[in-house]
């Protein structure tokens, strides 16, 4: 068990990627002609690839999906979600539709969708509604990259697109945040001549920093034909930058991914936005018959009124940003005052700190003292990625993390039996009676 630990591949994860490449050559008849002969290099290249993927403290998959916290005094800041969930206006929207909920109805995501695109001033064909920005950040890598088209991604950045890259058997390069933590464009696009897609997270996850808008225009203007440059904006809401769905407007050869699950608050709730022109919204029928207006494509209308109301709000993004803005500040301001090392420029709900040993540990140390915090990334192996929670949460994250900091590190041997007691409690959860 604790060999599997280290090289962070479990049970689970390994079965997850082993689905997630089937799934793919199925979908993709390109990629299902090679299916017997790749599957299990893919598998292993997937695994591979993966090592620059952060881990959760107690070993679980990778990933801002959240966790599963049985602790009644947990303070979980963990997976970068919004302590104040749904606005009032979104919860009132939720309470109205409820009634309809025994009938298909598209109405409701139709709605926000025009909402969404007169806002931002996009023609019809440039917005398609998921449920959630994970599935379509998947569908835009799958669709662009191949085993002849890499994927170029930064280090550290989220893992999810790399992820993708690999099960479909593309050659990801990751290239190093400069200095600031922007995304090194130039050193990206010199990484390949033959790049399918460069992936930017903007903010980016885990650092929170941004990558210069006039950086991303340079690198779509400057980029191989026929690929595309695909812009996460998750956190976009967080930061005082210009988006870059301007590009979208203009027919560049950008997708941009949106996500309600961040400052709108609405995790739970699943709601998010692929933004590009026709001919990139066409490509996703390669992925599969019917991806967008079936299957993953289908939006709860409950979801749809709830971001619709979001979208009409004019006080939420600013009231939300400030709020967000002004916990965060308090607590680097705390860490200056006690000589704590992080991550400058985070524009985002979360920001990275260094305590000086391997962040999995500490990660640990602190679950002892009911805190759950964010995990690390290879690239940076001693950072701990902490979400922003309430000023509440903050204060008690501030004493937990002052004790950790100040006490000695545990050892491997201690740390390895942790995540094997961890491990071991997530297997024994798992309904094995039920067929996938």
């Amino acid at each position: 068990m604790k060999d599997y630990l280290k090289t962070g591949l479990s049970r689970r994860s390994f079965m997850r990627t082993l689905g997630a490449a089937s799934v793919a050559a199925t979908a993709l008849p390109v990629f299902a002609a090679d299916q017997q002969q790749q599957n299990a290099a893919c598998t292993t290249t997937a695994a591979g690839q993966g090592q620059g993927r952060g881990r959760r403290p107690g070993g679980g998959d990778a990933g801002d999906m959240g966790e599963r916290v049985v602790d009644p005094l947990a303070v979980v800041i963990s997976s970068n979600e919004n302590p104040l969930g749904p606005s009032i206006p979104a919860r009132e929207a939720i309470a109205k539709v409820g009634a309809l909920g025994g009938r298909y109805n598209q109405q409701y995501k139709s709605e926000t969708v025009k909402t969404f695109s007169d806002i931002m001033g996009l023609k019809p064909g440039y917005v398609n509604f998921f449920p959630g920005s994970g599935g379509p950040l998947s569908l835009s890598i799958y669709a662009n990259v191949s085993p002849n088209l890499p994927l170029i991604v930064g280090d550290p950045s989220y893992e999810s697109g790399a992820s993708a890259g690999a099960r479909m058997c593309a050659k990801v390069f990751r290239i190093p945040l400069t200095a600031s933590g922007a995304h090194d464009v130039k050193a990206m696009l010199a990484a390949s001549p033959i790049a399918g897609a460069y992936y930017i997270t903007n903010p980016n996850n885990p650092t929170g920093t941004m990558t210069p808008k006039a950086d991303i225009v340079w690198l779509v203007k400057n980029k191989p034909a026929g690929s595309v440059v695909v812009i996460d904006e998750a956190y976009h809401h967080f930061s005082n930058d210009d988006s870059s769905i301007d590009l979208v407007a203009q027919d560049q050869d950008v997708i941009v991914l949106r996500t309600f699950s961040k400052i709108y608050g609405m995790a739970g709730l699943r709601g998010g936005f692929y933004i590009a022109k026709p001919e990139l919204q066409a490509k996703l029928g390669q992925i599969g018959v019917g991806v967008t207006t079936n299957g993953s494509g289908i939006v709860a209308i409950s979801t749809a009124a709830a971001a619709t109301a979001g979208l009409k709000d004019p006080t939420l993004i600013p009231t939300r940003r400030k709020i967000n803005a002004d916990i965060r500040a308090n607590v680097l301001e705390w860490m200056d005052k006690n000589g704590y090392n992080y991550m400058k420029g985070s524009q985002a709900n979360f920001f990275q700190v260094d305590v000086k040993r391997p962040g999995k540990q500490f990660a640990a140390q602190m679950t002892q003292e009911h805190i759950h915090i964010g995990r690390t990334w290879t690239a940076m192996p001693n950072y701990v990625r902490i979400t922003v929670g309430t000023q509440e949460e903050m204060d008690k994250f501030k004493v937990a993390f002052k004790k950790c900091y100040e006490t000695a590190p545990i050892t491997e041997s201690a740390h390895l039996d942790f995540l094997d007691r961890n491990f071991q409690d997530h297997y024994n959860e798992l309904d094995f009676s039920r067929s996938a």
